[in-house]
């Protein structure tokens, strides 16, 4: 039982936003998830490359 208490004060559970737990790949190439919706395109911020998409948000991934 302590263990379980220790494990869980060292790993807060993931915040959620709407009641989802916000997600996003990070993959070591882009190009294939680029091509996965029409609406995505490829960004540079802060010297890493995401993949965004406004009209559907389930298809964003970054590189890394």
């Amino acid at each position: 039982m302590a263990v379980d208490r220790d494990r869980r004060a060292r790993y807060p559970a993931p915040s959620r936003k709407n009641g989802r737990i916000p997600t996003m790949k990070v993959r070591s190439s882009l190009k294939s998830l680029k091509a996965r919706h029409k609406d995505c395109k490829i960004v540079r911020r802060k010297g890493r490359v995401y993949v965004i998409n406004k009209t559907h948000p389930r298809y964003k991934a970054r590189q890394g």
